[in-house]
Formats: structure tokens, sequence, C-alpha cells
């Protein structure tokens, strides 16, 4: 439940309030940014004061910024487009007449307890929700253990397997679950990808059964929150909040208007279709390795196989700590430049990915405009002014929407949720400085490498 939940509001009204909020804060931004201003007497000569290269360095880092445009407008109209606050997940069909499901679960197995528990909540509410033809699966590159069910199966990935382009890490677990002395699936089962600590929802499963039912496209995704139950950390949980208004923004438009991963896709809460999902494959050598979720999305998209968003959320933590915050980004970013990199995606299909990403690799440079535009200012076009405007609102104010969308104002009162609007753009520095630290370690770090972050708290060891 959201802030609007806790007003006598219906889904419209809720969507409504929510476009006029973003509407005030882009107007807000361009009346700050002095884009209404028409004084052009004080216009200075950037030329004649900075000389030829100072004014050069100075124009190509502002129009750096123009880079995480597309990004921008995506998630605009996503947020403004399509309704932001949806009723209650509503059944399109029955259950009973849904193909197979197979819920598979890829661990290393470094947290069996977790995993355990998980499988166990989510069992439970797939039988909540009257789930019939489904089958949960754990992929573990070490033994689990996991309850006897016949609803469950446990795959153990040999040590000595190795696939045919030498894929490695997550890639190589699910590339094994493919081979045919293994896959027990039907062509036209489908498959729900999970994140060893991703919880159902009785919303996913609603939207997951409608998407299946549907049968219009091979793969679909939908929302993540990271601010349910207990929160372990803070800073993280709120800084993810901009996640949150990715998913309902970037990714919703691009898969409701044009079924397709233009910005690519997230590896949890992935819904494929098996004959497609095997067409595809996630054996892509090491460069689909890194980030293989976006390597298969844009492998998916370069064959013709279309998206659609799915309605419903799952639940997942935020990392627990500043550090495995850090390695996660730097990982993402990798992961992302090899793909972008890569000769076996054709460029034309990932134009939209590749200026995402080099917006992302350009960070640090964009980010010294913030100290620059004070130091040594520029005239810009106007037309740029507001552009560089309406870019610095949304991101801000998507950090607000995502606290908005995944807390509870019922939960924690009127005061803390106000607090935590403002502890989420309270993290917007600090997000900076992280993204720029992942940014420069990624360029220059080993790109072949796979950092798992910590997904279980260990109780304290009290020593007498």
């Amino acid at each position: 439940m959201s802030f609007f939940t806790g007003i006598m509001l219906n889904s419209t009204a809720k969507h409504i309030f929510h476009c006029c909020l973003l509407i005030c804060v882009i107007l807000l931004f361009e009346y700050i940014s002095g884009v209404f201003n028409w004084d052009v007497e004080n216009q200075i000569n950037p030329w004649e004061l900075y000389g030829y290269l100072g004014t050069t360095i100075l124009y190509s880092l502002r129009l750096l910024t123009l880079l995480s445009l597309p990004q921008i407008i995506f998630n605009f109209l996503g947020l403004t487009l399509y309704n932001a606050f949806p009723d209650k997940v509503v059944l399109q069909g029955s259950p009973f007449i849904a193909p197979f499901i197979c819920i598979r679960i890829v661990t290393r197995g470094d947290y069996p307890q977790l995993v355990k528990t998980n499988v166990k909540r989510n069992l439970d509410k797939c039988l909540e929700e009257g789930l019939e033809n489904f089958q949960i699966e754990v992929v573990s590159d070490k033994p689990i253990n996991i309850m006897s069910h016949r609803r469950i199966r446990e795959l153990v990935v040999p040590s000595n397997y190795r696939t045919k382009s030498g894929a490695l890490f997550k890639a190589r677990a699910l590339q094994y679950c493919l081979e045919n002395s293994v896959n027990e699936l039907a062509d036209h089962d489908w498959i729900v990808h999970l994140d060893e600590e991703t919880l159902l929802t009785g919303n996913s499963v609603r939207g997951i059964l409608n998407f299946v039912l549907d049968g219009k496209h091979q793969f679909g995704q939908g929302l993540i929150t990271y601010a349910n139950e207990d929160v372990v950390n803070w800073i993280t949980t709120l800084a993810d909040s901009f996640r949150v208004a990715d998913d309902m923004g970037k990714l919703r438009f691009q898969f409701y208007m044009f079924h397709k991963p233009l910005f690519s896709m997230k590896g949890s809460f992935v819904v494929t279709q098996m004959g497609a999902e095997r067409q595809v494959s996630f054996d892509n050598g090491m460069d689909g390795s890194v980030a293989e979720d976006c390597f298969f999305a844009m492998k998916a998209y370069s064959q013709g196989y279309t998206f659609n968003f799915i309605e419903g959320e799952m639940w997942e933590k935020s990392p627990f700590t500043l550090w495995d915050f850090v390695q996660q980004r730097k990982r993402w970013l990798q992961g992302i430049l090899l793909v972008v990199h890569s000769k076996a995606i054709p460029f034309k299909k990932k134009i939209m990915l590749a200026i995402s990403c080099y917006s992302w690799v350009t960070l640090p440079l964009s980010t010294s405009n913030i100290i620059l535009a004070g130091l040594c200012p520029i005239n810009c076009p106007r037309l740029m002014d507001m552009t560089c405007a309406f870019i610095g609102a949304i991101s801000i104010y998507m950090y607000v929407f995502g606290v908005i969308k995944s807390f509870s104002l019922y939960r924690f009162g009127l005061a803390r949720y106000i607090i935590c609007i403002c502890g989420a753009l309270a993290t917007i520095p600090f997000n900076l400085i992280i993204e720029n630290i992942a940014v420069i370690w990624g360029i220059f770090g080993k790109k072949h490498k796979f950092y798992v972050v910590s997904k279980e708290l260990r109780p304290p060891v009290i020593t007498v």
C-alpha cells in the first residue's frame, strides 16, 4: 500500500494527483533554472571569458547531460500515460486452464536457509492464489537440501558442467536447465525467473497468470519494490526508490508501447516461454555472463521476439551494505558495457541501450556541471536550458515517486512517511557519489567478474 491508499481517492484520482505533482516539480525546476527569465542584458561572452578551449570543454560537458534524455522521456511518458496506481490485479481467466508454470530460482547456494524460507513462502502464495499447474525449481551450485514436495524440484549444477561458449556464473546455471538431459518442460510451458530473495505477491501471481493466458508475447517483466517488511539498510533502500520509478516509467513504456526491450530488462520477475528461451539461450560466452539478463533481452529482441509488462509487484531487499551497493552498480555497468560492445547484438537493436549506457559511463563528467554551472556560467540556448531542467526535475521526482509507490502511510504514519520522502531526496548526493565510484571502478576494473551481494542477515556472534 502506498501513500495514496491512505487517502479516499480512486485509482484515476490518485494518478491525476501524481501527474499534477510531477508537472509542478517540472515547472519549479524550469523557474529555478532561469528558463522564464527573458533578461538578455546580463549575458556573458564565454569565449572571451574562458578562451576557446575552456569554453569548448564547458559546452561539451553540458551536452553530455543530454545523453540521458531518451530514458528520461520514456520515464516521463510511462509515469503519466499509464495509471501509476492501478487497482488490485483481477484474474482474466481460470487458473485451471493456465499452461504449466515453472518458477525457477537460481542461487549459488551460499544462503540455504534464505532459499528454503522463501521457497516455502512462494509455494504458499501460489497455492493461496489458486495456482494449480505449477512447480518451483531451485537451481544451485551447491546442494540446498530443500524440503521434499511434489511441487518442488532441486537441481544442482555439476561442477564439471561447461557450456559450448564458456558462459559462466548465473548464465551457466540457467543454460544447464535448458539441456535436453535436464529440462522437463515443453516448449509451450512458461518459466518465471526469480532471484533467491524474491518474494511473490498475490498481485504478481495473478498478473503472471493473465500474461500467460493472453499468450501474445514470449517474454514479460513486472515491478519490483524494495521497502517491504523489515528495512535492513535505509540508505540503500531509499536510494533504490529510483529503481521503482524506473520500472513504472521506462520499463512500462517500452513494453506497453513498443513491446521491445529498447533499454533492456532486469533479471528477476521475468516470465519467458520455454521454446523462446531455448532458442535465445543463455550460452552467450563471457560477454553474456556478467549481465546475462541484459544480453538475453537484447538477443531476444534481435531475433524478433516480443515483450510485455506484467501487472503486479514482487518484493526484494536492497543491498544490506554500502560496499555491496557499490559492487552491485559496478557489475551492472560492466555487464551492460560488454553487451553494448558485443558484436553478437546488431547495433541498430542496441542504440537506445548504448545511449543510456554512455550517459552512465560519462556520469563523472556530466556531474561536474553541478559545480561548473556556478563557478563557470555559460550562455546556452533556451531550449537546452529547458531540456536540462526537465532532466533534473524528472530525475529527482523519481525518488519521490519511488517512496510514494513503495511505502505505506498506514504502516509508517504521516510524520515518518514525510521523513522517508525527505530521506530519499537526501540520498541523491550519496547516490551520485556511489554511482560515480562505480563508474570509475567499472571502467578501469576487471570486466568479467560477478560479485554477489549478501542476501541473508546473519545473527551476531556473542562471546562470553
